[in-house]
């Protein structure tokens, strides 16, 4: 029968462990010292190691003629524990055997001296999946076991473990294995089962496989199957739905030239492909970086200005952190990308060339909010007599804090709940924006908020995440404005997160009743301030590479 290659090669002793030298290197020194703990518990990605490494843990410390911490192998003790049959070692998983009764019985059998080591070890698997009442019973054993048991607790999840529970652990956090370390591997496993395969699609394998051996190999294994010949990148994109480098150039070209009927084209033929938008977005946040990092380091020349690709890098590796929140994969990877153009393209060709202008709601919203336009205020703290709607990519708000508190300040002043039902109607048509090529991504961005206070003047709205708030206050011009064109509205909008809006509506609260009245203060100008661009590359470029970047 054939065995999956990741069960054919799954480690049986700590020097075929990769990618965990630390963890493997503390867990000998332990064996060979004899001062290993009752009780640990090993946490990190999936197929890093956690489980694999707690087997042969537990059958080097029953080893009885064990050289430097490693188990001889010969001893009978080495032969009960490597056997299928070893009823001392002992794998629970926490996910099926997740109840109070299991914990109960296992308590029940622990004082139970060992049958033929020296030790009984309990391997845990999945620990995060006991309920509250398992890890309850479990507490007092973890705390006080027998001299003959030793407890190896592994999770993927070590946040949804009690507090109590992992302060009596002994904690090993496995990290992702790194890229080049899986890629020899692979190749060492292909030389063993003589499988021909080009080194892009090793390369590829270990970047998908997000640091994880087990996923690795399973990707080995099903491409294995696919191809009777040498294993190709075209046979590798199709089986697990990623483009070829080609399409990511001219992914990366529609991007940053602006050119959003390329965009959505290619978009909609990689979708009608079966291709995976995640993986595709992941590969080209790689593609950008090996651009970058040949650029930086090996000084090679690129098609695309430096800074463009850091601000795109920066930003794709902001939208894979929320895309799993996302109900339509595609449409939330269009309106990001559409968005990016929006910000960094069509704004940096408005303010490069005066005569032009990027399209006819920015044309309007300028003339129907002269009145509202602000001043700037650059570094040398003189300011600049022109006015301006809209905030450009290289400047920031200094005083946006101030702006915000003054906002939601008068907002609650004013407040009004008849006004407050009009306006949730008036957001319903923000729904007809959403695929709308130049404001779609503004519209979803409003429709992901909460409306929480209207008064006639302005209106607080709040999100889940401190990161949306930060990123929705950078565009809060373009958001007052296209909010106010599509709904023939003149609101002024105040950002909150759904926490700090928590606190604000209890000191409210408590201040009416008190009878603490809030007086409408006067908003201060708008400042803004230009930021030097060298310091945007220097710094981008430092926190996606770290020092191995020289900027100059």
């Amino acid at each position: 029968m054939y065995q999956a290659l990741y069960r054919k090669y799954r480690p049986i002793d700590f020097d075929s462990v990769v990618g965990q030298d630390v963890i493997v290197k503390t867990l000998v020194n332990s064996i060979v010292d004899k001062n290993f703990s009752h009780a640990y518990m090993f946490f990190g990605p999936r197929g890093t190691g956690k489980t694999t490494v707690s087997k042969i843990f537990a059958r080097n410390i029953n080893c009885l003629k064990s050289k430097n911490g490693l188990a001889c192998g010969k001893c009978e003790s080495c032969k009960v524990s490597f056997s299928h049959d070893c009823i001392d070692i002992i794998e629970i998983d926490a996910a099926s055997n997740n109840g109070v009764d299991e914990i109960r019985e296992l308590k029940n059998k622990i004082s139970l001296v060992p049958s033929e080591l020296k030790y009984k070890v309990y391997i845990i698997d999945e620990v995060h999946m006991l309920s509250i009442g398992a890890f309850n019973a479990l507490l007092k054993t973890l705390e006080e076991p027998p001299e003959h048991a030793i407890f190896i607790l592994a999770t993927t999840d070590p946040q949804k473990v009690p507090e109590t529970i992992v302060s009596r652990c002994q904690c090993f956090s496995f990290s992702r294995i790194a890229p080049e370390i899986v890629v020899e591997k692979l190749v060492e496993i292909c030389s063993k089962e003589k499988i021909k395969i080009e080194k892009d699609v090793l390369e590829n394998i270990a970047m998908l496989s997000d640091g994880g051996m087990r996923d690795a190999l399973g990707m080995l294994d099903k491409l294995v199957s696919y191809s009777d010949e040498k294993i190709t990148m075209k046979q590798f994109s199709e089986v697990n739905a990623i483009v070829l480098q080609e399409d990511l150039e001219k992914l990366l070209g529609s991007i940053l030239e602006g050119n959003t009927g390329i965009l959505l084209n290619l978009l909609n033929l990689f979708d009608n492909n079966g291709k995976n938008l995640i993986y595709i977005l992941i590969q080209l946040l790689n593609y950008i970086r090996n651009l970058l990092v040949s650029f930086y380091v090996e000084k090679s020349s690129i098609n695309y200005s430096d800074d463009k690709l850091l601000k795109l890098a920066n930003y794709i590796n902001e939208c894979l952190f929320d895309i799993k929140r996302s109900g339509n994969v595609r449409i939330y990877v269009e309106i990001c990308l559409l968005k990016f153009i929006n910000d960094n393209i069509n704004i940096i060709s408005v303010t490069s060339n005066e005569n032009r202008v990027n399209n006819d709601l920015i044309k309007s919203n300028v003339n129907d909010n002269n009145n509202n336009s602000v001043l700037i205020e650059k570094k040398n703290s003189k300011r600049s007599n022109s006015k301006s709607n809209y905030v450009s990519v290289d400047q920031k708000i200094l005083n946006i804090d101030e702006i915000m508190k003054i906002r939601i300040n008068n907002t609650l002043a004013a407040a009004n709940k008849t006004l407050l039902k009009e306006e949730l109607k008036l957001f319903e048509l923000l729904k007809d924006y959403t695929f709308d090529p130049k404001i779609g991504y503004i519209a979803c961005a409003l429709l992901d908020s909460k409306v929480r206070v209207v008064s006639p003047d302005s209106m607080i709205i709040s999100f889940a995440y401190d990161s949306n708030v930060k990123q929705n206050l950078d565009i809060i011009t373009k958001l007052s404005d296209t909010y106010n064109k599509i709904t023939s509205s003149n609101k002024l909008i105040a950002i909150i997160s759904d926490e700090e809006w928590n606190r604000t509506k209890d000191k409210y609260i408590v201040d009416l009743k008190n009878n603490i009245k809030y007086e409408i203060l006067k908003e201060p100008e708008v400042i803004l301030e230009e930021i030097d661009k060298d310091d945007i590359i220097s710094n981008d470029a430092i926190e996606l590479f770290g020092d191995i970047v020289e900027v100059e």
